[in-house]
């Protein structure tokens, strides 16, 4: 994974609502895979909590969600896209928490 400079990082955690549901987490990953697809994402990565534990380590949520952008511009353009706004009304029900961090360079 390369980012160029003036990249922009857009990272998500989702907690789900239900999180011991294969359903669940099966719609939500799925509207992901479909939201992969905004034109303005350069790279994704999809993921869960890994089997690691120490003190600094929050593993509490369900999913973990990367994009990669060429620049803050196509972040935001991603955020009104029809695919991510299609997203959100289809799958918000599913989770009780969202946070995000959004990065650039120093």
């Amino acid at each position: 994974m390369i980012i160029e400079k003036n990249g922009f990082i857009h990272h998500v955690y989702f907690w789900l609502k239900n999180p011991e549901s294969h359903s669940d987490l099966e719609q939500l990953t799925d509207g992901l895979v479909k939201l992969s697809k905004v034109k303005t994402n350069q790279q994704f990565h999809m993921g869960k909590p890994a089997a690691t534990r120490r003190d600094v380590i929050d593993s509490g949520y369900s999913v973990s969600w990367l994009l990669l952008f060429k620049n803050k511009e196509d972040q935001d353009s991603y955020q009104v896209d029809p695919i991510h706004l299609k997203f959100v009304e289809e799958c918000a029900h599913l989770w009780s928490k969202v946070v995000v961090y959004d990065t650039v360079d120093i």
